[in-house]
């Protein structure tokens, strides 16, 4: 399994993180891939004066996401968050760490309340409800910092209790984002099923993401038939 982050380092001063899969851990030790080896990278990263975060995400673990989100704006440096197809729960909170975030006319961001899977008696079930009952506040608290007076507490409150999914103009209108650019096609990365998991789903976000896909199947498919033609041309197969 990859790990659901990649550091790039465009100049000494400069890096890029892409977040571009669901927000999940797994392994153990050295080998893992978590909110921990994903501090060491951003710590190797130095002194650097501007990070660059793509988001194109389904969210993921709410616990991990958060990590990350806070590790983020610890850092200090410019960041810059390109949300380039959909930042979905927990993955717009970790949008909430960049100083300033552009959104495509035609992204989506996707809010609501943490939710979690458990195992447990009656006590141990208790103490995750008031977890979560926590990490929202901490989530909405991310929301409002960003948001200004563009967003109260009981507007986000009905908001995030509906899973609401907002069109880059309604995120500006909010203040969730600060910039709504030009239409950018990106073809999601992750399983457009890791989306099941949610209530209100825009069907036209869903089949433009699945054109999305096929054409750029289409578009390898292609590249491979004229790389095979070459080279039976050339007597090589």
């Amino acid at each position: 399994m990859k790990k659901y982050w990649e550091f790039k380092n465009k100049t000494s001063t400069e890096a890029d993180l892409y977040l571009y899969i669901e927000i999940a851990s797994w392994g153990a030790g050295y080998s893992a891939h978590s909110a921990q080896s994903f501090k060491q990278e951003l710590d190797d990263l130095g002194e650097i004066e501007t990070l660059n975060i793509y988001i194109n995400s389904p969210g993921g673990d709410v616990f991990e996401g958060n990590t990350i989100m806070n590790m983020l704006k610890r850092k200090k440096c410019t960041k810059n968050v390109y949300i380039d197809g959909l930042a979905a729960s927990i993955a717009s909170v970790i949008a909430m760490a960049g100083d300033k975030i552009i959104m495509p006319n035609n992204a989506m961001m996707m809010i609501h309340n943490a939710w979690t899977y458990a195992i447990g008696n009656s006590k141990d079930l208790r103490k995750l409800a008031d977890d979560l009952d926590k990490v929202n506040a901490s989530i909405r608290q991310a929301y409002l910092d960003k948001a200004g007076d563009k967003l109260d507490e009981e507007t986000l409150i009905n908001l995030m209790d509906n899973e609401t999914w907002l069109t880059a103009q309604e995120c500006f209108d909010y203040g969730l984002c600060d910039v709504v650019g030009e239409d950018k096609n990106i073809a999601a990365k992750f399983d457009l099923n890791l989306l099941n998991q949610y209530k209100n789903i825009p069907v036209n976000y869903v089949l433009k993401q699945a054109e999305a896909k096929n054409n750029n199947q289409q578009a390898i498919d292609k590249l491979e038939e004229e790389k095979r033609a070459i080279l039976e041309d050339l007597d090589l197969i």
